[in-house]
């Protein structure tokens, strides 16, 4: 029985040595495939490497040429540039050395004709010694004889010819001066009117003229008895609380209000007006409404101040010196409304001051203020001139010293300090002057524009003349049969001589002749 087993056993152990054997076999027959398989991949990947740095190696080489080629031609570039850099420098070389040469060719032929020169100058210069040694000789010859002939010695003869050329340089010195003294004035003058025109022509401003009376426009006549009420007690308390008189007449619809005091008067006007349009007119409503009316036209003046400062670019002025400004509105002098004056001066006054290089803001700020001293208080002292209370006031406020000599010297009741001063004397003048500023200047204007017309008729085929442009233009027509073109130019020529000659104005006159020739039938 062991005997089947052991050879069962032998059997599987012997089939399991031939099965490892084989498997063996099979295994060493797979791996030499493999490293057959294997060989060729590498011979494969080498064959393609090759290839592929072959074709990398002739992209460098191409490339490496490429760049070598770019490298000549720029470096060619670069030689054919100093080449034709060096061209030119031999160029500008071979150009200096032919001008040289020239130069030096010039410069050997200009230094034998100086010496050329030299010897004719040393040739004549001998000859002129020669004709002063003569000269001298002949002069001291003819001075013995002069001294023989006036017994006068030549120290004597040269005192007294020096003495008589002293007194004709004198003589001529003096008119020599005397004229351009002459000349100076004549030329300062004509610098001061043109400026002074200038001004005027670029400052236009409107023409107020106020008086001492207002008339108060009322619906009818029945409201008169009411402002004036029970046996005139509402008149009355209107008088008493504004200090205004009123006049209730025969006029139709209108009240007149009378004071000197501008400010009263609108006090009362405005005073007025409410009380009509409310109805109720009593003493008591009537004190009132005053009181309201004044604080209202303390705030409207301050406003006006303001306002007023505010147009002209003032700035940092005290507020008493604002409500004076204000006030001006309700103030005039001659007629003429001061405030509208003081600003018309502030203008000019910037103008002109620009026109002659100083400050303007200056001037406008003196202008403004130059007639603050007619603007009275409680306090003021009626006795002192207006220039000098101004001047005190301005001084009172802190004003630089500049703007108070100009308020102080503006009607030359102090020294004029600094050339502000004339300039706002000068500017009030002109303002004042203005045609129909004042009253006692408009009979005056009127006449000289009716002198101006009366000017033209007094020439031949005048036909018809007006002033016009407040006197700045002479309009003329003519009779077309009587002047020709010619004529005409020469007339309008001949009336501003005429004009320029006998008549005293301001600015120039433009004078404008006019020929029209008109041919007139009727169709029937």
């Amino acid at each position: 029985m062991n005997d089947p087993i052991i050879l069962s056993v032998g059997g599987i152990i012997i089939g399991v040595i031939i099965g490892y054997i084989i498997a063996k076999v099979i295994e060493k027959n797979n791996a030499s495939k493999l490293i057959k398989a294997a060989k060729k991949n590498a011979v494969s990947i080498i064959k393609e490497a090759n290839i592929e740095g072959e074709s990398i190696k002739k992209d460098k080489i191409l490339q490496a040429k490429e760049k070598f080629i770019e490298l000549k031609a720029e470096h060619e570039k670069v030689i054919l540039a100093r080449d034709r850099k060096m061209a030119e420098a031999e160029k500008r070389i071979r150009d200096k050395e032919s001008q040289v040469s020239s130069e030096l060719a010039k410069h050997k032929k200009n230094n034998d004709i100086a010496e050329s020169k030299i010897k004719d100058y040393n040739h004549r210069l001998d000859v002129l010694n020669k004709k002063q040694d003569e000269l001298d000789k002949l002069h001291k010859s003819q001075v013995q004889q002069l001294e023989v002939i006036s017994s006068l010695s030549a120290e004597e003869a040269k005192a007294q010819l020096v003495e008589s050329l002293k007194g004709e340089a004198k003589n001529e010195a003096m008119a020599y001066i005397q004229s351009s003294l002459e000349e100076a004035k004549l030329t300062v003058e004509q610098e001061a009117k043109k400026i002074i025109i200038n001004t005027i022509q670029r400052v236009g401003t409107e023409e107020a003229i106020d008086n001492c009376v207002s008339v108060f426009n009322i619906e009818s006549d029945d409201v008169k008895g009411r402002i004036i009420g029970r046996e005139g007690r509402n008149i009355r308390a209107i008088e008493a609380a504004t200090g205004v008189e009123i006049i209730v007449d025969d006029t139709p619809e209108a009240i007149i209000l009378s004071c000197f005091d501008s400010v009263r008067r609108e006090i009362a006007r405005l005073s007025l007006h409410k009380l009509v349009t409310d109805g109720r007119i009593h003493p008591a409503r009537i004190e009132e409404i005053v009181k309201k009316t004044k604080k209202q036209i303390d705030q409207e003046i301050i406003e006006v101040g303001k306002r007023t400062i505010i147009d002209l670019g003032i700035h940092n002025l005290h507020p008493e010196l604002i409500k004076m400004v204000g006030r001006m509105k309700y103030r005039s002098s001659y007629g003429q409304n001061l405030l509208q004056h003081s600003r018309e001066v502030a203008k000019l006054c910037g103008v002109m001051a620009a026109e002659l290089g100083l400050n303007p803001k200056l001037a406008k700020r003196a202008g403004l203020l130059h007639d603050i001293g007619k603007v009275p208080d409680a306090e003021t002292d009626m006795e002192t001139p207006h220039a000098i209370l101004g001047m005190q006031w301005a001084e009172k406020f802190n004003e630089k010293e500049e703007v108070c000599n100009a308020i102080g010297a503006h009607h030359d009741e102090i020294e004029m300090k600094f050339l502000l001063s004339p300039i706002i004397q000068v500017c009030d003048a002109i303002s004042g002057a203005r045609p129909g500023a004042r009253r006692q200047v408009l009979d005056s204007y009127i006449q000289r524009l009716k002198d101006m017309e009366d000017i033209a008729f007094g020439f031949n085929g005048v036909k018809k003349a007006y002033a016009i442009q407040a006197g700045r233009e002479l309009r003329v027509i003519v009779e077309s049969e009587k002047v020709d073109d010619q004529t005409a130019a020469d007339l309008s020529f001949n009336i501003s001589q005429k004009i320029q000659t006998d008549m005293t104005y301001p600015g120039q006159v433009k004078i404008t002749v006019i020929r029209e020739t008109r041919a007139i039938n009727i169709a029937k």
